[in-house]
């Protein structure tokens, strides 16, 4: 079986400058995703997909070859399902053709190969049940607690008796972590998301679950990964 890895890095980032790249613990932030790929006993190529030169020669010198994307599909607008369409096109115009594809997003360096091989056996054992695969966690804080703002005072959006409800008595709720998605190319390329009504969840601890998207979160990802390290 063709198991393709694709982790897709543009060079733009407005949160935090050049965060693909950025050094965290001594590594570049894309380096933590290519070592979990590269470790995995299942995954069998991998790319990944950068419209930045720069980007390219860090994930070459972490042996992961590369893609290098159109202009157009590196936009702050741009949709990630369609850089992975343009690798499954390029791919298969040279001949390769994938029968899974694993999506990791550079912003997760908790994610493990651990994680990535379990996802792929989740999938495997449901061949048939599932189109596929998505990471999760559970919200820390229940949005059913969630609150909006309308004419200047607070409103629950959810309604009044959620306020009333005990934490412990709340519906538990989860949220896409966006360390792994799971599907299969004819699929990909017919829906387009990896998102439909027969996915099904890779659950994932909290503390694995940080996305880089801000300065406190680098310095919470240091921080673990030095505990680690101990």
């Amino acid at each position: 079986m063709n198991i393709l890895a694709i982790i897709p890095a543009r060079g733009g980032s407005k949160g935090i400058p050049r965060k693909n790249i950025k050094l965290l613990a001594g590594k570049p932030l894309i380096a933590y995703s290519i070592e979990a790929a590269v470790k995995s006993k299942y995954i069998n190529k991998l790319v990944v997909s950068t419209e930045d030169e720069e980007i390219s020669r860090v994930s070459k010198s972490y042996n992961a070859d590369v893609i290098m994307r159109p202009e157009e599909l590196a936009r702050d607008d741009s949709l990630t399902i369609d850089a992975v369409i343009h690798v499954l096109n390029f791919l298969e115009n040279e001949g390769y053709f994938a029968d899974l594809v694993v999506l990791l997003q550079p912003t997760s360096p908790l994610r493990t190969y651990l994680d990535i091989n379990e996802s792929i056996e989740l999938f495997i054992q449901n061949k048939g049940k599932c189109d596929s695969i998505v990471s999760v966690c559970e919200f820390e804080h229940s949005p059913y607690w969630s609150l909006k703002i309308e004419d200047g005072y607070i409103k629950p959006i959810f309604g009044d008796n959620y306020l009333k409800t005990r934490r412990q008595d709340l519906p538990k709720s989860f949220i896409p972590n966006g360390a792994i998605s799971i599907s299969t190319s004819d699929k990909l390329k017919k829906s387009k998301t990896f998102y439909t009504n027969r996915t099904l969840p890779y659950f994932m601890k909290v503390d694995k679950s940080i996305d880089m998207d801000s300065q406190m979160d680098f310095s919470l990802a240091q921080l673990i990964l030095r505990e680690e390290k101990k």
